[in-house]
């Protein structure tokens, strides 16, 4: 299967472009907090309240369609972080497979085995996006905010925008990147783009924000555009589509309970 040439094309030119820094430094008035800034584009990346979304990545290798999966994710929040149950519905033989985020453990459950396994957030899931990718969760808590400074950068459609340049660090094992260079939009609080980082401080993939929608009462992003750090004709989509809210139990966010969900309209 082979995907449109326009959209590959600019998705790979997505992938390649170069931050375009047109300077780096703190403004003169006194500088933002930091973690206040992060907090802001986390409301933005996602709802503040339970919801659910759905899912579709995309994995592209030289302009053709080389896998996909969908998942339906539901995040309930709870002490400032989501818990988060990941439903795969497809391809077919994955099917059912839960992934499952309480606190600081990933759950694997494989209705196959009807066993569930510990996982790791940064195991990859579909080409260049991560276990940890699909699953909801705030920056605040789970990384260490530095303001670095301001710096004009050229978003995923490749307009200009004046940011904050933010140094995030892992504040706890289960965090999917051991660091982050991400880029929040000083006037909108919208994030843009991110460089993620492995603990020996090699840059894996660069991510950038796009396809910005009204949803559940905010205009949120709802494409990620992913690139391998060494590889930009290696390109995966991750789409997000209908966020709804939905009271969801906190009984279905634990291990105990994987083999009794049973993902609604769809059982």
């Amino acid at each position: 299967m082979t995907v449109n040439r326009r959209d590959f094309n600019r998705l790979l030119l997505t992938a390649a472009a170069s931050a375009g820094a047109t300077g780096l430094g703190l403004p003169a008035v006194a500088a933002p907090d930091a973690t206040a800034i992060l907090r802001k584009s986390d409301e933005i990346r996602n709802p503040q309240r339970s919801f659910v979304v759905d899912v579709h990545l995309l994995n592209y290798e030289n302009g053709k369609l080389d896998g996909q999966t969908k998942v339906t994710t539901h995040s309930r929040k709870h002490s400032g972080q989501f818990q988060t149950l990941v439903y795969i519905t497809a391809p077919s033989v994955d099917r059912g497979k839960i992934l499952l985020r309480n606190g600081n453990i990933l759950w694997l459950y494989d209705p196959s085995s009807r066993a569930s396994v510990r996982i790791s957030p940064r195991q990859r899931l579909l080409g260049n996006a991560s276990n940890g990718d699909v699953v909801s969760s705030n920056l605040v808590g789970d990384y260490n905010p530095v303001l670095e400074g301001t710096e004009t950068i050229a978003d995923g459609d490749r307009n200009n925008r004046q940011c904050y340049r933010l140094k995030l660090t892992s504040a706890n094992s289960s965090t999917p990147y051991s660091a982050i260079t991400f880029w929040v939009d000083a006037q909108t609080s919208q994030p843009i783009k991110g460089k993620y980082y492995t603990k020996s401080g090699s840059l894996i993939k660069v991510a950038w924000y796009r396809a910005w929608k009204s949803q559940m009462g905010a205009v949120r992003p709802t494409e990620v555009v992913i690139a391998d750090a060494f590889d930009p004709k290696k390109v995966t989509l991750m789409r997000m589509n209908a966020f709804r809210p939905q009271d969801l139990p906190e009984s279905w966010f634990r291990k105990e309970w994987l083999p009794r969900f049973e993902l609604q309209g769809n059982s």
